[in-house]
């Protein structure tokens, strides 16, 4: 059935049983105690929810030094030889040899009064030339700074490129005879596939400010004077390698053969023979020619957890913030309206 014509009795009576002034004040009461209850649960919401994370990255924190090694701070009391491992790539992270941690090894293992001698353990292919030229210059200064304590450089399977930037600073080099040694150089990979894109269909629509910004761009064509420049480059960084290695090594290089620096390398046996390298040992002889038994690792060494601790204290960090943030703007919106 239609309700219509609607009937004014029944209408006034929908008007009668509206809300008065003083229910609507109620009404309102209700709501923003309703509003207050909420904006407190969220607060707490995100207390606990900080204090979970926290709790969390306090037992990674203690899984994490758990697993790291850092024996520089091993008993140093007795007359020991003190080692800096430079062991895998070189290169700027945690998680590689990097020159702030090398730096501070070394500094510990020259104040120490109690280390005789500091041996660089080396087993490396190389990598950075500027982390390599870092701890370079940190093993010239301290070999300024403590005249009366020596520093050896120890290579095993591999002290190539970077490492042998790094052995070279040494006052002695320390060579297994089928060790690999030397490789004086600079390389930068690069590839071109501009002709594998033209076969496959492929355009490249890459676009810059500045004609030189694409710079050996794998999907076009070599430009020589491009080509030529960073070949200038590469020549500059080689020049710092080889003065480096003359200055570390001095007198003791037997050959002025430009090979010697062409990228090169050799077996310990041939290094010595060249001057690269001075004798045959190993950090066993070495203790037995100091006469000192004990030899201790004062190398930083961080665990895997290390970097997901730092990730995750920036999380942590960003979501505090966030959270924050977005508190604060809710509860100034509320007042203002």
């Amino acid at each position: 059935m239609s309700d219509w014509p609607p009937k004014p009795q029944e209408e006034n009576q929908k008007i009668q049983q509206q809300p008065t002034g003083e229910e609507w004040k109620l009404l309102e009461k209700v709501i923003l105690v309703s509003v207050d209850e909420q904006r407190k649960a969220r607060r707490w919401g995100i207390f606990f929810k900080f204090l979970t994370f926290g709790y969390i990255f306090l037992l990674l924190v203690i899984m994490g030094k758990g697993c790291s090694t850092n024996t520089a701070s091993a008993p140093t009391s007795k007359p020991h030889i003190a080692v800096v491992n430079i062991v895998g790539t070189i290169a700027a992270d945690k998680q590689s040899v990097n020159s702030n941690d090398t730096i501070k090894s070394l500094r510990k293992a020259f104040e120490n009064t109690n280390s005789k001698a500091v041996v660089l353990n080396i087993n490396s292919p190389g990598g950075s030339p500027v982390q390599s030229d870092e701890i370079w210059q940190e093993v010239q200064y301290l070999k300024k700074q403590y005249k009366d304590k020596k520093i050896y450089a120890v290579i095993g399977d591999t002290g190539a490129s970077g490492a042998y930037y790094i052995a070279s600073a040494a006052d002695e080099i320390i060579v297994n005879p089928s060790s690999l040694v030397g490789s004086i150089g600079v390389i930068m990979p690069n590839y071109g596939v501009n002709q594998l894109l033209q076969k496959l269909g492929v355009e490249d629509r890459t676009m810059t400010s500045g004609e030189n910004k694409a710079l050996l761009s794998m999907t076009q064509p070599v430009d020589a004077a491009q080509k030529a420049h960073v070949q200038g480059v590469l020549d500059n960084v080689h020049n710092h390698f080889i003065n480096a290695v003359k200055e570390g090594r001095g007198a003791k290089l037997k050959s002025q053969d430009p090979a010697i620096f062409s990228g090169l390398f050799w077996t310990g046996e041939q290094a010595i023979q060249l001057g690269l390298a001075d004798k045959a040992g190993s950090l066993n002889t070495l203790k037995r020619d100091l006469k000192i038994d004990t030899a201790l690792d004062y190398t930083i060494e961080h665990s895997p957890f290390d970097s997901i601790l730092d990730r995750m204290g920036a999380s942590i960090g960003e979501g505090f913030a966030t959270s924050l943030s977005k508190q604060v703007q809710t509860e100034q919106s509320a007042k203002i309206q």
